[in-house]
């Protein structure tokens, strides 16, 4: 069963983010391979969403609705609801999720 993938802004924001960063701070041509890379594992959760896993520190705190996949260094944090999995975010894994989560969560 195939499952339609959808991007929501947030996630849209981090990949302009991701290669704005790559860009300045590598090449712009890193920054489109990278981009093309993390695109191409976001639409390979259509095939087997279950695949990915609860991401831990959402686990400790019961909330298991997400899951992630892993192109390293960058987390992958979806949703799946019904036939459409919902990518949340596109997150450098050096950084701490909880305080990119609290911080989206909190902004107004």
């Amino acid at each position: 069963m195939t499952y339609r993938v959808r991007l929501v802004v947030d996630a849209e924001d981090d990949l302009v983010d991701i290669h704005r960063y790559v860009s300045v701070h590598d090449s712009p041509g890193q920054a489109d391979q990278l981009l093309d890379n993390l695109l191409e594992c976001c639409a390979s959760v259509s095939e087997l969403p279950d695949r990915g896993h609860v991401p831990p520190e959402l686990d400790r705190i019961g909330v298991t609705v997400f899951r992630e996949v892993h192109f390293k260094p960058y987390r992958i944090i979806y949703q799946i609801d019904g036939r459409t999995v919902f990518v949340h975010a596109v997150l450098d894994g050096r950084r701490s999720l909880q305080d990119l989560l609290q911080r989206r969560l909190t902004r107004s």
